[in-house]
């Protein structure tokens, strides 16, 4: 959705499952605004498609629906890029993209 961008500080957390990955939580009202807007943003099994910003890198992704609320993956070129590591607290800039 174009204008709607989301502003907030999370830490960084590895999920050890089958296909190991780092994400950040999304606040929850944060979260229940995505949720509110799911319907049109999603293409699918909830995920919605979103723009993000840590420091100066900027990458896309999906949003993963977790606990009544969101995930933010942290790929790992932006995790050497900003050199961050599990644990990191960090400032998110995230706005709601169109579906691919």
């Amino acid at each position: 959705m174009e204008g709607l961008t989301f502003e907030f500080t999370g830490d960084i957390w590895h999920w050890r499952g089958p296909a190991p990955y780092h994400f950040i939580t999304v606040p929850e009202d944060a979260s229940a605004q995505l949720r509110d807007l799911s319907a049109a943003l999603s293409y699918g099994w909830g995920v919605i498609p979103v723009r993000a910003r840590i420091g100066d890198t900027e990458w896309t992704t999906s949003l993963f629906p977790r606990d009544d609320g969101y995930a933010l993956p942290v790929k790992d070129a932006v995790r050497r890029a900003e050199q961050l590591a599990e644990g990191s607290v960090v400032s998110v800039i995230m706005e709601p993209t169109r579906s691919p």
